[in-house]
């Protein structure tokens, strides 16, 4: 019997196709990545029997990045980039997908692959090929071997049939994916570089961790500059218009449309107001009645929808299109990635439309629809891709939560909005002769509101009645007046307005679109305001005139549109994947440089709209070079600078900066500071010129006094480390002299903390090791305070092993709390404190005590 192992893209997914292939009868076990379960039953594959493996990735299994070298930014040149050598690394490393891929494919003699049906599910088809060539029986790569599953929803008809009519990965799209990210990563990283660090070092108050550039975002973020640009040169207009109104039959005052609309020349429009002004009357004409429609919509795609989703629902495109991936795992949508409107000739419009007609919300207009017969859906157009966005299956309110729910709503309604009649109405305009200038008035009337019924955003508010008059009817003129308005300027683009250009000029994918839009809300460069309108922020504004003072093709659409020319002929084959990766990396590169030397211009506007880093911040601690106080500068990333030197230090993010004691690091002079953090309460010491430029070669760049060995520094790691931390492979807990009296010991890897000897008056880690390996731990209490055996206010012990502070210690507190704590491994020998330089502690084999230690924590 052949065993065939099945790769799914989601967990969720993989879960909901098992259940469908297996007809409900599969086991389940968890995998030992822990994200990913394993669904196996037994079956038929190519009329023979066969054992089933389904399981799933969790997106991506590896992503492209440069070698370690090359993602140091001190000491890498930007332009190296475009030239260095890169990688296929793990995507997601914690989750070792991989590994775990490789284990469950061993042994199995067939691949299936259920990744979703667009380029990027074909990249992740040969990333999991990647994966499992070495572990499955016979060669991957070979047609006889791995299969490609091709579905655009999740239902028993449209799985069942995929299964039974495998295709192949398709190389080619999986490559143009390749292109991209390599030209991506190459592009944004080299400009993203430079930028960054040549304008935080400047300027203070600019509040931005990253200043990136991307080859998509940039262009989209220069689409809301230049309606920036447009409001604020826009100068308003004055113009005159001519009002009039007629008196009825029945003494109703009815207003007039000016056919002229408006004059922007006042002593004209006064002219045409005395014409006016020398009748009593004017003369009906024409009525006309004329029968008009408004077309129900094409097929909904996913343009289409983020579109609606912002201007209507008020759900920024992202979080639309997340909603829409679950809606699809769940069955109850449509694969939501496709760029088609136009429905399949073997599409089960009926099937699907009849699946509504005893929904609570809609069942009353499909079965109307039913009963009249579906209208053939509008031409739409073909893209070759997938099926439009479609309901697979009934839901109700209680079913799918608040926003869920609402793009459910409305994608069923479009739906059944397409298989509706039009929306026919009679539209009236009775026109008014006043001394040759013509008036008019119009009014509409509903006939058949068609798909209006379902679709109700669409409807009529009401019946435009108009009076009651007769061709070459004379009518009096109640009132004639000119009045005064001016032009408005035009407002800032709304998400949907923004989406319909990218789709125009070609910028990103129907999937890539709302992360770009993403991009530039999150990394500041415009805010989304009331009606989900974007307006660029300063930072916004000053790089987007920047990229046009030095190249304006960095932000113009044109260029990124012709690349995405050149990646779409990679996926059809009719372009080589080297030579177009060549030219583009060799076009951009030659752009970069240009743009190096040229910085002055771009920098002259930021000086403009930012302070520079001497007239920022606030005065904090002093400079261990000249004894004057740094500068505490706030703004993302937060830093400090010394005026005086002109020199500026990288501070720990996300958290809170302290003076420690107005204490001085023994090395540099330069006063001590505390770095904490409230969310999960880790903390340590620091000094900020050692934290930029490790003293010791084991000490990396980025690091506390909790990982600096200095033989003696009473703040160091050879004074106050523990033993080997059990959560992560190489930290080391160490007492944190900032903590007390909430005194704690902390990893300076990873996040575990360990509570330990509340309330004390002071903690010393001593030079004698417990059998465990663990450094013995000596504890003053006041007499007042003490909570040690017998109200001792002295006493010393292992924390770990002793039993007089077993009730003082507390287990781990870490980021991984479903974990359980493996023992502690070694420590330093007995008055093993290391040299200087001498790499801290070393890691004993465990001792007996060991399964004591286990058992205290777990």
């Amino acid at each position: 019997m052949k065993t065939v192992l099945m790769v799914a893209e989601k967990p969720s997914l993989a879960g909901s196709l098992a259940g469908i292939l297996s007809n409900g009868k599969n086991t389940s076990r968890k995998g030992f990545n822990g994200a990913c379960s394993i669904h196996e039953w037994n079956g038929t594959f190519s009329n023979a029997p066969a054992h089933f493996k389904m399981t799933s990735v969790c997106g991506h299994v590896l992503g492209v990045d440069f070698i370690g070298k090359y993602n140091n930014w001190d000491r890498v040149d930007p332009v190296e980039l475009f030239s260095c050598p890169i990688e296929k690394k793990e995507a997601m490393p914690k989750l070792k997908m991989p590994a775990f891929l490789a284990a469950e494919a061993k042994g199995c003699d067939i691949l299936v692959l259920w990744l979703d049906c667009d380029k990027e599910g074909e990249n992740i088809c040969f990333e999991v090929m990647a994966s499992v060539a070495k572990s499955m029986n016979g060669n991957v790569y070979s047609d006889t071997v791995t299969y490609r599953a091709r579905f655009s929803a999740i239902t028993d008809k449209d799985i069942k049939a995929a299964f039974n009519n495998l295709a192949h990965p398709n190389e080619n799209e999986a490559k143009s994916v390749d292109a991209r990210q390599e030209l991506d990563l190459r592009i944004g990283c080299a400009f993203t570089r430079f930028q960054t660090k040549f304008f935080q070092g400047r300027y203070g108050d600019l509040d931005a961790s990253l200043i990136s550039y991307g080859p998509c975002q940039t262009p989209t973020l220069g689409f809301c500059v230049q309606r920036h640009d447009e409001i604020q040169s826009f100068k308003p207009e004055t113009y005159w218009v001519v009002q009039v109104s007629v008196k009825t039959k029945d003494d109703n005052e009815v207003p007039l449309e000016w056919e002229r609309i408006r004059c922007f020349d006042k002593d004209v429009a006064s002219m045409f107001l005395q014409l006016v002004k020398q009748e009593k009357q004017g003369k009906v004409v024409s009525v006309t009645a004329k029968e008009k429609s408004k077309p129900r919509p094409v097929a909904l795609n996913t343009v289409e929808l983020m579109r609606v989703a912002s201007s209507g629902l008020g759900m920024g495109p992202h979080h639309a299109m997340q909603i829409a991936e679950r809606l699809y795992t769940q069955g109850y949508i449509s694969y939501p990635r496709t760029e088609t409107t136009k429905y399949p000739e073997n599409f089960d419009l009926l099937g699907t439309l009849k699946q509504q007609q005893n929904s609570s919300d809609w069942g009353d207009e499909v079965k109307a629809i039913l009963e009249q017969g579906i209208s053939r859906p509008k031409q739409g157009h073909d893209a070759g891709d997938h099926p439009p966005i479609t309901p697979m299956k009934t839901a109700t309110r209680n079913e799918l939560d608040g926003d869920a729910w609402r793009l459910y709503d409305y994608i069923t309604r479009h739906f059944i909005g397409t298989l509706a009649k039009d929306c026919r109405y009679l539209s009236t305009t009775i026109k008014i002769l006043i001394n040759n200038e013509v008036f008019y008035i119009t009014g509409k009337t509903l006939i058949d509101p068609g798909f209006t019924t379902v679709m109700t955003w669409h409807a009529f508010g009401k019946n435009e009645i108009l009076p009651n008059l007769k061709e070459n009817e004379l009518v009096p003129i109640q009132n004639a007046k000119l009045t005064e308005h001016q032009t408005s300027p035009p407002d800032y683009l709304t998400e949907a307005e923004l989406i319909t250009l990218m789709e125009k000029h070609g910028i990103g994918t129907d999937a890539s679109i709302p992360v770009h839009i993403n991009n530039i809300s999150q990394r500041n460069y415009v805010t989304v305001t009331p009606g989900r309108k974007l307006k660029p922020t300063t930072l916004g504004i000053v790089l987007v005139h920047g990229y046009q003072k030095i190249d304006a093709q960095l932000v113009l659409p044109t260029m990124r549109s012709a690349v995405e020319e050149q990646l779409n002929l990679i996926a059809l084959g009719k372009a080589n994947f080297g030579a177009v990766l060549k030219h583009t990396i060799d076009i951009f590169k030659l752009k970069f440089q240009y743009f190096v030397k040229s910085i002055d211009a771009m920098d002259q506007l930021f000086e403009v709209s930012f302070s520079p880093l001497s007239a920022s911040g606030k005065a904090h601690s002093r400079c261990g070079k000249c004894r004057r106080y740094l500068k505490y500068i706030q703004a993302k990333p937060a830093r400090l600078h010394c005026p005086q030197c002109d020199e500026t230090y990288s501070l720990p993010q996300n958290g809170t900066i302290k003076l420690f004691r107005e204490l001085k690091c023994p090395l540099d002079d330069f006063e001590l500071l505390c770095w904490t953090t409230g969310n999960k309460g880790k903390s340590f010491v620091f000094c900020p010129y050692c934290y930029n430029n490790p003293p010791f070669k084991d000490m990396k760049k980025g690091n506390g006094c909790n990982s600096c060995t200095h033989p003696t520094c009473v703040y160091g790691l050879n004074t106050n480390g523990v033993c080997n931390c059990a959560e992560c492979e190489y930290g080391i807990l160490v007492l944190d002299p900032s903590s007390g009296p909430k005194w704690k010991l902390g990893c300076n890897k990873c996040d575990t903390i360990i509570n330990l000897f509340d309330d004390a008056q002071k903690i010393t880690v001593l030079e004698e090791s417990c059998d465990c390996g663990a450094q013995q731990i000596n504890v003053e209490y006041k007499a007042e305070k003490s909570k040690l055996p017998n109200q001792a206010t002295d006493m010393k012990g292992c924390a770990f092993c002793s039993q007089d502070f077993a009730k003082l210690v507390d287990r781990p507190k870490t980021a991984v709390a479903s974990r359980p704590p493996r023992p502690f491994r070694g420590g330093k020998s007995a008055g093993g404190r290391g040299g200087r330089g001498g790499g801290g502690r070393g890691r004993g084999k465990p001792k007996d005590k060991m399964a004591q230690l286990a058992a205290y924590f777990v």
